[in-house]
């Protein structure tokens, strides 16, 4: 049996024996032996072929210009290298003084330079200790104007919303149009007034077959009144014109009378008062008061040869009607009653000639039914009836011109998520005359008014528009006119306005071979210099063209002006 001492004796020697065995064994394997070649740029005799100049430690401080990694410094080093190490890229050691500090001196007692910054600019934090990643850096901003931080007056508490207690102010509505006029507060009435005053040039005002142009002046004022009553309501609008011309027209043409008159200047008024009166929350009485002054178009054949100014006729009249709702339906009855007024006309040898032949007056009623669909959709149907009865029984050619008519139509209001109101219809109507000779004026009626917002900045509206107008053309019963008008508004900026219009309208003589038809293509700029003053420059082209020899007419109206408004 063997003891403890013996049993470690004898592992020592079982070691020991294999440690020679493995010495052995590597001493007689063949294995190659390697060692460093003597190449030239070992012992280069020039200056940097041991130690790059930037690690020399006789090196100026602060003057070392860093090289970018793997450039050498000279062409005398890199030809000196053997070609193995030519291809190989240089490292930059770290550089030297890369301490963490930043103020005072670096390791090679070089002084650093501090960061500037731009006055009022915010700096970065320091590192909270070591270890830690640097805070990013807080992009440059410029300070705030002076204005900016002045001391300003205190806010009412009021105003401001601070009360304890004190509701939340409801938040002001944006201004849709900040250049729109604010009118002024007169008691209850919001007033709006304006006057356009605009000089141009026109190559044709008198729609003369050889254009003799003219220059011309408009001014045109309006004024609008609107009621803030919680019930009932009264609404003002009135607008007006005057064009004046620098010249007069001859009296003859071609030796024959001019079809225009020697004074072509022209004025225009519009106006209408509507009140309306809420008898109760279903029923209300709608009453207006309305006059129109204006003369015949020129170039009409409305107007007599040899005239030395255009008279002016008179329209006034009145609507008194009620407007009932039962639930989502509707029922509306209006009366109305209207009288036309011709001035006598001047002629140019002195003389003056009547037109009470023209005066008439109109008596009529309309009923309108309709029902809400939806919330933006209301079918109607509406039917109108009237007489005209003249101060003389007949005209100047001897023909009765007392008449009766009316229209039927049927259409639709529309109010589709804001971007398409309106309303628009399609009807019939039709006059009938006392004379046996006149036939019955009859035709399609269309009626439009269309807003189409396509864009916060661009509107597209539509209107169309059919009437019945009286007439002297012996024969003639009377002039069926359609006029239609596409005009579309975009705001270049809110300061800037460009306007495009254009019209086509017919005029039909029936029981004769006339036919006019009506082009006028318009464009127009605004600039808004302020709520108060706008700057308006215009350019219109009109055209008739008529199957009649002679009677066919262009112009071309150029006008710059101001419009100033409160």
């Amino acid at each position: 049996m063997r003891t403890g001492r013996a049993d470690r004796t004898a592992s020592r020697a079982w070691a020991t024996s294999a440690v020679s065995a493995c010495l052995c064994l590597a001493l007689a394997a063949p294995s190659p032996a390697f060692a460093q070649a003597l190449t030239s740029d070992l012992l280069a005799p020039v200056p940097g072929g041991f130690v790059r100049p930037d690690n020399l430690p006789s090196r100026r401080i602060g003057n070392a210009i860093p090289q970018p990694p793997g450039t050498l410094q000279n062409t005398t080093q890199t030809s000196l290298l053997s070609p193995q190490r030519q291809d190989q890229p240089l490292v930059t050691p770290t550089p030297a003084a890369s301490g963490a500090a930043d103020s005072g001196y670096d390791a090679l007692n070089r002084k650093r330079k501090p960061i500037k910054y731009y006055p009022g600019q915010q700096k970065p934090k320091r590192p909270v200790g070591p270890g830690s990643a640097p805070p990013p850096l807080i992009p440059e901003t410029r300070p705030l104007p002076p204005s900016s931080k002045a001391a300003k007056p205190p806010v009412a508490p009021s105003i401001a919303g601070t009360v304890i207690g004190q509701p939340s102010r409801r938040r002001l509505a944006v201004d849709p149009d900040p250049y729109a006029p604010t009118g002024i507060r007169v008691g209850s009435f919001l007033v709006k007034s304006a006057v356009e005053i605009m000089g141009g040039y026109s190559d044709n005002p008198a729609r003369l077959l050889q254009p003799k142009g003219s220059a011309l002046y408009q001014i045109a004022p309006e004024l609008l009144a609107a009621s803030n009553w919680s019930r009932h309501s009264v609404v003002v609008d009135l607008r007006g014109s005057f064009t004046g011309y620098d010249k007069e027209f001859p009296s003859a043409v071609l030796q024959q009378v001019s079809p225009s008159p020697e004074n072509i200047d022209r004025a225009e008024f519009n106006g209408k008062i509507a009140a309306r009166i809420d008898a109760t929350r279903d029923t209300r009485i709608n009453t207006e008061a309305r006059m129109r002054v204006g003369s015949d178009n020129p170039g009409s054949p409305n107007n007599r040869p040899g005239l030395r100014e255009f008279p002016l006729f008179t329209t006034t009249g009145g609507t008194v009607g009620v407007e009932q709702d039962f639930n989502r339906f509707q029922l509306k009855m209006d009366a109305l009653v209207d009288r036309t007024v011709y001035q006598d006309s001047k002629l140019i040898d002195g003389g003056t000639a009547p037109n009470t032949d023209r005066n008439f007056n109109q008596y009529g009623g309309v009923g309108r039914v309709s029902y809400e669909v939806l919330p933006g959709l209301k079918p109607f149907g509406e039917i109108q009836g009237d007489v005209r009865i003249h101060d003389e029984q007949a005209d100047r050619f001897g023909y009765l011109r007392d008449s009766s008519g009316g229209y039927i139509k049927a259409g639709s209001t529309f109010e589709f998520t804001r971007l398409l109101t309106g309303e628009a219809s399609i009807g019939y109507l039709a006059r009938k005359y006392e004379d046996p000779r006149l036939e019955v004026l009859r035709g399609l009626l269309t009626s439009a008014s269309l807003v189409w917002s396509a864009t916060p900045l661009t509107t597209a509206r539509f209107t169309t528009t059919t009437s019945i107008d009286e007439t002297t053309v012996p024969g003639v019963p009377g002039v069926l006119t359609r006029l239609y008008t596409v005009q579309v508004d975009h705001d270049f900026r809110r300061w800037l306005t460009a306007i495009g219009k254009f019209t086509y309208g017919t005029q039909d003589y029936q029981e004769n071979f006339r036919s006019d038809k009506i082009y006028s293509i318009e464009g127009n700029l605004i600039y808004k210099m302020s709520r108060e003053l706008w700057v308006k420059a215009q350019v219109r082209r009109d055209i008739l063209e008529s199957n009649i020899a002679g009677a066919s007419t262009a112009a071309t109206v150029v006008m710059l002006g101001v419009r100033l408004q409160r």
